[in-house]
């Protein structure tokens, strides 16, 4: 039999090895890279201000040559595809992939595959989809550059699950896509979404549904969101009208990186954007988001990014309103607002662009990094910046200004799809709520989180989806092991 004392000091070891870890990984600060992450991303967003300003200087050179100037406007991404003089755009479709700037850059979607033409605007049969579907082009496992035959109005049975290297481009169609689930972009990468009327969406769930050709499973409840965003890298949705949907209008959660938002036209909604699962969420510190160009508009409340976590770029978008705040967040985000127009409504009590959430003083946001350059406050509004400020880079780099925000009608002047109304009014026939001051949206009841764990995990069927961290079980787990293996010696 070993002496008490000799067991006793193993438990104490036990123990203290136990604590040392608990308290090592809380908060968990773990050094974490996720895929396609830029480990700097202060010099992302400064080439992107570049970009922009060598884009503006080529349009006033120009300006004198009716050819140039009559479709150069600035804006670096629009001019990049729509003013090539090697080709026209409909016979050089694949060149908008060369054209993304920001976290997103790269991004290829289908560019070198096959194009793939939408014959069919049905949606019968979400697990076994009719080829010339939009659903049957999106869950291919070749790259993909998915174009439409005709205008197109596409009303969902289930959530359309898009597999990597795809690119659905509506530009020369007008695209409509509502119904149940919309767009689900999970655990893949290189994906564009372009020139697509999103709107009414609606939350689906309990159906089989074809992830691949040969991957179909049931999936969970989805919340209704026009497009979901999940684990996935180098994603740009570019030029789309999203408006109505019962969730959120685009929402980046649990791990998802490398991804640019420029030129949308977002109306008509409450809970516009979220970025960041959870505030715990370790990999959304990863999370990288370019945010440009966007006309933010009538009839939004709130959320024009809600961050959590990670690095969001705001710069030059047009936010011409708001009920509650435009920008807001928690678990300390870096928000980096350059060359943006911030108009504020006449309540004098929404008159903050910022807003920081579930925080109790200010001494636990001071260190936040938000920080606003060159951006324009009108009708009264300010956006109250917290922590370090402008990095080293940036103060190095004083010739490379954010260009005025009075550029902005200029750079947002084609935000939205190309072609008639951008701002699609309920036009599936169904109704929008609009925000009346409580928790309710398009009939759904919505909770003080818009991302439940439980809700999330039951929509992943058959992926190579990374786990959750459990790290305090683990621990847990070998406390008990240390208590059973010390009861073991000293009834030896």
């Amino acid at each position: 039999m070993l002496p008490p004392h000799f067991s006793i000091s193993i438990f104490v070891h036990c123990l203290f090895f136990f604590f040392t870890l608990l308290e090592a990984t809380q908060p968990l600060n773990l050094t974490l890279t996720l895929p396609h992450q830029h480990p700097s991303p202060d010099s992302v967003a400064l080439h992107v201000i570049s970009t922009i300003n060598a884009s503006i200087s080529r349009r006033q050179l120009t300006s004198s040559s009716s050819s140039s100037s009559s479709c150069r406007t600035g804006n670096p991404i629009d001019d990049c595809w729509r003013c090539d003089s090697t080709s026209d755009w409909s016979s050089n479709r694949q060149r908008l992939a060369d054209c993304s700037i920001g976290f997103g850059s790269g991004t290829l979607g289908g560019k070198n595959g096959r194009i793939y033409t939408v014959t069919d605007s049905s949606d019968n049969n979400p697990a076994n989809p009719t080829p010339g579907t939009l659903r049957h082009a999106v869950i291919q496992e070749e790259p993909l550059w998915i174009v439409f035959s005709s205008n197109m109005f596409i009303r969902l049975k289930q959530e359309l699950i898009i597999n990597s290297y795809k690119t659905l481009d509506g530009r020369g169609s007008a695209v409509h896509v509502t119904g149940n689930g919309c767009l689900t972009i999970q655990y893949v990468q290189h994906v564009i979404i372009h020139n697509i009327h999103i709107y009414d969406c609606k939350p689906s769930g309990g159906a089989v549904v074809a992830a691949s050709p040969t991957k179909v499973g049931r999936r969970g409840r989805s919340d209704g969101d026009g497009i979901s965003i999940f684990g996935s890298q180098k994603i740009w949705v570019d030029h789309c009208s999203l408006s109505h949907c019962t969730d959120g209008l685009i929402d980046v959660v649990l791990g998802s990186t490398a991804i640019t938002i420029s030129n949308n036209y977002f109306t008509h909604h409450d809970e516009v954007m979220l970025l960041g699962h959870d505030d715990k969420y370790v990999l959304d510190t990863g999370m990288q988001v370019t945010i440009a160009f966007n006309h933010f508009g009538q009839g939004l409340v709130q959320r024009m990014p809600r961050c959590r976590r990670g690095y969001i770029h705001v710069v030059n978008n047009d936010f011409t309103s708001w009920k509650m705040y435009a920008i807001g967040g928690s678990g300390n985000p870096t928000i980096n607002s350059q060359g943006n127009r911030y108009s504020a409504p006449s309540n004098p009590s929404a008159k903050e662009v910022t807003k920081r959430v579930d925080t109790t003083d200010d001494g636990e946001w001071a260190n936040w990094n938000w920080r606003s350059e060159g951006d324009l406050m009108e009708n009264g509004a300010f956006f109250v910046s917290s922590g370090e400020g402008v990095s080293t880079m940036y103060s190095k780099a004083s010739s490379v200004e954010p260009k005025a925000a009075a550029l902005v009608d200029q750079l947002t002047q084609n935000a939205g799809v190309f072609g008639g109304p951008r701002d699609d009014e309920g036009q599936s026939g169904d109704s929008y709520s609009g925000y009346g001051g409580g928790s309710s949206i398009g009939g759904t009841s919505r909770g003080s989180s818009s991302n439940d764990d439980n809700n999330i995990f039951g929509m992943i069927f058959g992926n190579n989806a990374p786990p959750r961290p459990r790290l305090t079980l683990l621990l847990f787990s070998l406390l008990i092991i240390c208590v059973l293996s010390t009861s073991t010696l000293l009834l030896l």
